[in-house]
């Protein structure tokens, strides 16, 4: 009888029996059972062991340092993502939910880079007749792209020996088995191992390669998370199966920025690129509404201008504090330095904040641009047409400057906007044409402006 043991998907510890509790990290309910490996399991794969060729000892000061060549992808939010493009031997994890267009967009990428180099999309959920349909239907010609349907590891990596293509798809991870390892195709020991294999032979051959990754109900790649650790970028698609949009952020690049963004529009014929993401953050009021406020965030290298929208209505002696796309604790630190220091009571209030669009803003220079949407909400007058602020509040009510200010008032001044509230830091030396700048030093400074503007 085969021998079991229990591993768990968080950090990939074992255990010879089911636990409630990893004994090794202490997570709840992750342990997966999974077939034993006999002893000497590892050394089967030897002749994968050969294709790491060993390196020469090196002083640092003495190794070439070349920039790296990065190849375009034909999509431009994902380049921005990935720093400019795809770089040779680098591997990609990609993840996202069912259905959000992962498929879709690698699809796209390879038709395009298909006109520069030779490519190979591994299929293992699909079969080639369902990705030629998907192909048609985005419109895609197709004529160049090689396509493998496959799920074993070993014919996996001899057809890429064999096809030797500079970029490869692996869609997905999580279907890949190898006849070296008795586990089932999803455990943590196969995902892991075949993951390893496979980075391993996208150093050695030059390949830039991308894998798919399946996410768990939490929204975190299913696995380990040694797997984010072994690849070189990790990616994850977010957006709302509700909404045509969605985000593309990258979480760890090696190659790049890391929590830059992609915006993309979902479409009949694919996901397209969004030039102007603001406009998806920004509501289309006629006239100036009460408890609304423009801010101007980062998300990697791009400035976005997201609205911020507060309602404040009375709540009886157990109030609410609700925030969507914000921190919900630091909205009740923000609400008693509005009553410390500006004189601004909502203690009998429901306060909800909102950022609009579906962005989350984890940034602190969102907290100067809620506090003067509650502030509007609470006296029911609308901030000017034209109006955005930006800044963290302290606890003894400074107001604190925001990483690279000058970005932020000039993409502000390049969209139409008029009027800003900004920390004193941030107030540039020189003017910017059509662009009102109040700085200040502390709340009760920004309250005061505000009244004086409405």
């Amino acid at each position: 009888m085969a021998k079991t043991v229990y591993t768990c998907r968080e950090c990939g510890g074992t255990s010879p029996k089911w636990l409630g509790k990893c004994p090794a990290c202490g997570a709840w309910n992750t342990l997966d059972e999974s077939l034993a490996e006999p002893a000497g399991a590892a050394t089967r794969n030897s002749r994968f062991q050969s294709l790491a060729k060993s390196q020469p000892v090196a002083t640092l000061s003495e190794i070439e340092a070349a920039d790296i060549a990065r190849t375009p992808t034909g999509q431009e939010e994902l380049d921005r993502v990935l720093g400019g493009g795809i770089v040779e031997g680098a591997v990609v994890l990609i993840g996202g939910d069912p259905g959000i267009g992962k498929s879709t967009l690698l699809l796209q990428a390879v038709d395009a880079l298909s006109a520069q180099m030779a490519v190979l999309y591994v299929t293992g959920e699909e079969s080639g007749a369902q990705i030629a349909l998907r192909s048609r239907r985005l419109g895609l010609h197709g004529t160049k792209v090689r396509v493998l349907a496959e799920i074993q590891l070993e014919k996996i990596i001899h057809a890429i020996a064999a096809e030797q293509p500079a970029f490869c798809v692996i869609d997905s991870i999580q279907t890949v088995y190898s006849d070296q390892l008795s586990s089932a195709p999803g455990s943590v020991a196969l995902v892991r191992e075949c993951a390893a294999q496979l980075t391993r032979l996208a150093k050695t051959s030059g390949c830039a390669m991308v894998l798919v990754g399946h996410v768990t109900k939490e929204g975190a790649l299913a696995g380990p998370r040694v797997l984010e650790h072994i690849v070189d970028t990790v990616l994850y698609f977010e957006g709302d199966t509700h909404s045509s949009f969605r985000l593309v952020r990258a979480i760890k690049n090696r190659f790049g920025a890391v929590n830059e963004i992609g915006v993309f529009a979902m479409t009949e014929r694919g996901l397209k690129g969004v030039s102007n993401p603001s406009a998806i953050f920004l509501s289309t009021h006629g006239e100036p509404v009460p408890g609304s406020c423009v801010l101007v965030t980062l998300e990697g290298t791009r400035p976005l201008l997201v609205e911020i929208q507060a309602l404040v209505d009375s709540g009886g002696p157990s109030p609410r504090r609700l925030s969507v796309g914000l921190d919900r604790d630091r909205l009740a630190m923000l609400l008693a330095v509005l009553h410390r220091h500006a004189g601004v009571s909502c203690m009998d209030q429901d306060v909800f904040v909102n950022a609009v669009g579906g962005v989350r803003i984890v940034e602190p220079a969102a907290d100067l641009a809620v506090l003067l949407a509650i502030q509007g909400s609470l006296r029911g007058k609308p901030l000017p047409r034209g109006f955005f602020a930006f800044g963290e509040v302290g606890l003894a009510g400074e107001v604190r400057p925001a990483p690279r200010g000058q970005e932020r008032l000039k993409e502000a001044a390049k969209l139409g906007f008029s009027v800003a509230v900004v920390p004193k830091a941030n107030a540039p030396k020189k003017a910017i044409e059509g662009l009102t700048i109040h700085a200040v030093e502390r709340i009760e400074q920004a309250i005061e402006v505000v009244r004086g503007l409405t």
